[in-house]
């Protein structure tokens, strides 16, 4: 969203900065090797908010197909391959909307922040499916 502002800005920012201080971001990220294993990527990550361990992600990519719904059994029995029992048959809430769409890079990216603010809002260790 573009702002537009005159020069009176910069002073009102300059006077505000005795009584207001911006908050702190937490530093969350998620490091890790990636393996390939036929047509599946595997990327293992350790979630780490201010070098604290939180917990472990896994992301998989089946890359002949590109819509979720026409793979998502395939993906599922997949985890369920190495990870067991955790993982649940229900569609992730975000991919519940749109498992008939094409899948983008985007939607990656909302799925990392949706599991970073649960991070964040935890006290300890969280298993997330």
């Amino acid at each position: 969203i573009p702002l537009v502002a005159d020069g009176l800005f910069d002073l009102l920012m300059l006077k505000m900065t005795p009584f207001y201080m911006s908050k702190k971001q937490t530093k969350i990220e998620s490091k890790g090797p990636r393996y390939e294993l036929g047509d599946f990527c595997i990327k293992l990550g350790s979630v780490t908010m201010n070098q604290t361990f939180k917990g472990v992600l896994v992301e998989v990519e089946y890359r002949p197909c590109v819509v979720p719904g026409y793979c998502w059994e395939l993906l599922r029995e997949f985890l369920q391959g190495f990870l067991g029992s955790c993982v649940q048959s229900v569609i992730p809430q975000y991919l519940q909307n749109r498992i008939n769409d094409i899948y983008q890079p985007m939607d990656t990216i909302h799925q990392y922040l949706e599991h970073f603010s649960m991070y964040r809002k935890s006290t300890g260790i969280l298993q997330f499916n």
